[in-house]
């Protein structure tokens, strides 16, 4: 049961919303090249608090040095969040095509299995009858 507001501590602290949600940082290309420039200055076990003190992975570094070396200054803001699509929307829709495809293969073919076991039986079932009236 919540305690009535009256008896709340004066000390409680409300969250500020905007401080809550969490968002996608986006770097300028700027900045990617100061970092890149401080990161290559660094002796050796400098790396680490550089990227703490930026809050950065080395995968980033990594990334931006390969995208540096690639394409060179207009790629480094270009940068595409998450990983590229293996498949391209159409391969996607021929996979699921395909895959349909087979299952209703399966089913047709569980249902000619089942009109010849019915065709066996009825002609069975005329030979018996048949043998009967004999």
């Amino acid at each position: 049961m919540p305690k009535p507001p009256s008896e709340l501590p004066d000390h409680q602290v409300t969250p500020n919303p905007k401080l809550e949600k969490r968002t996608r940082r986006h770097f300028s290309t700027e900045y990617k090249l100061r970092i890149l420039a401080e990161a290559d200055a660094c002796r050796h076990g400098e790396l680490g608090e550089l990227l703490r003190r930026e809050k950065l992975y080395s995968s980033q570094l990594t990334t931006w040095r390969k995208e540096l070396a690639q394409d060179g200054v207009e790629k480094l803001h270009k940068t595409a969040p998450g990983p590229k699509a293996s498949k391209t929307p159409e391969q996607k829709r021929i996979e699921a095509l395909e895959q349909e495809n087979s299952k209703l293969q399966q089913k047709l073919s569980a249902a000619e299995d089942c009109l010849s076991l019915q065709k066996k039986l009825l002609s069975m079932l005329d030979h018996v009858s048949n043998g009967n009236e004999r």
